[in-house]
C-alpha cells in the first residue's frame, strides 16, 4: 500500500533528504587518490551524528556502514574498506540518513580526475535519465511511465539497464511501496497518488545490464566488468506534481558545476 504524507511530514522528509545532500556535499570535497573509501564512511557518519541525525542505512539490514560507495564496476551496496581511491575511478556513493523518524536516501556518482570519454559519457547520460523519470511521476501517470522512460533513454545509447535493482517509496521506512523499476511499460502499474515520496535512481551499465552478486551478500558488480553509474533523487508528488526532496547542489557548489537541470522540479515551501 503506498503511504501519503502530510505537507508537514514533506516538510521533515525534505530535511530529511537535505541531511544526505549536504552530507554528500561534505565528501564531494574529500574524494582524492590516496583517500580510503573507509575513511569517507568516518566522515560521513560523524557529519550526520554531528548535526542531529541518524544514518540511515548502518544497521539496517545488518549493514555495516554509513555510506555504500561502488567504485567502477561495482553497481550499489559496496562496503566501505581500507582501499585507496585512485585517479581515473569513478564512485557511486549512496548514503541514507533519518531526521525525526523520516528517511532521506540518495546517491550521486563522482569521477576521481579524469576518466575515459565513454565512462564521462555513462555518467552523464545516467545522470539525465533520473530527470527523464522524474518528469513522469506526475499525477494520472503509473510505475511503468517512469521506468519505462528512463529505459527507452539509457537503452537508445546501447546502455544496459541493471534489472534486479530498483527505485522504492520512501518514509518512515527506507523501502516502502512501490517499487521504481528503471524499465517497463507505459500505463502499467501502480498510480501515482498526491502525497506519495519515491527515491528513483536508475542503475546503468556501460555493457550488459547482467550483473553478479558476490559471496559477501553486498557487492554487486557488472558481469563484464564494465564500469556502472547510480544517481538517485528523492522526489513527492505535490499539487499533481513532482517536487525534489534532495538536491545535487551542495556537490556542484564543491565541484564548480553549474546545472539548472533541478529548476523545473524544485522545491516548493508548503
Amino acid at each position: 500500500m503506498i503511504v501519503t504524507k502530510t505537507s508537514e511530514e514533506l516538510e521533515i522528509m525534505r530535511r530529511a533528504a537535505l541531511m544526505v545532500s549536504k552530507t554528500l556535499g561534505m565528501i564531494a570535497a574529500e574524494i582524492k587518490p590516496g583517500v580510503t573509501t573507509l575513511q569517507l564512511d568516518t566522515l560521513a557518519e560523524e557529519y550526520i551524528r554531528d548535526h542531529g541525525a541518524i544514518p540511515g542505512f548502518k544497521g539496517l539490514y545488518d549493514c555495516p556502514s554509513t555510506l555504500l560507495i561502488s567504485p567502477n564496476e561495482e553497481v550499489v551496496h559496496g562496503i566501505p574498506k581500507e582501499v585507496a581511491i585512485k585517479e581515473g575511478d569513478v564512485l557511486s556513493i549512496d548514503c541514507g540518513a533519518i531526521v525525526d523518524g523520516f528517511y532521506g536516501d540518495h546517491a550521486y556518482t563522482f569521477t576521481v580526475g579524469d576518466v575515459p570519454q565513454e565512462t564521462q559519457e555513462l555518467l552523464d547520460r545516467t545522470k539525465q535519465s533520473l530527470y527523464v523519470g522524474i518528469e513522469q511521476f506526475r499525477k494520472g501517470n503509473r510505475v511503468g511511465d517512469v521506468g519505462y522512460a528512463i529505459q527507452q533513454y539509457c537503452e537508445s545509447f546501447g546502455y544496459g539497464v541493471v534489472r534486479e535493482l530498483v527505485g522504492h517509496g520512501l518514509g518512515r521506512v527506507m523501502h516502502e511501496d512501490p517499487q521504481m523499476p528503471n524499465y517497463g511499460k507505459r500505463g502499467r502499474g501502480k498510480k501515482f497518488i498526491e502525497g506519495m515520496t519515491v527515491a528513483i535512481e536508475p542503475m546503468i551499465n556501460l555493457g550488459t545490464k547482467s550483473i553478479k552478486h558476490h559471496p559477501d551478500g553486498w557487492t554487486i558488480t557488472t558481469r563484464d566488468k564494465k564500469p556502472s553509474a547510480h544517481f538517485e533523487h528523492n522526489v513527492a508528488l505535490v499539487d499533481g506534481e513532482p517536487r525534489l526532496l534532495s538536491t545535487f547542489d551542495y556537490i556542484y557548489e564543491v565541484l564548480g558545476i553549474t546545472s539548472d537541470e533541478e529548476d523545473p522540479y524544485r522545491w516548493k515551501e508548503q
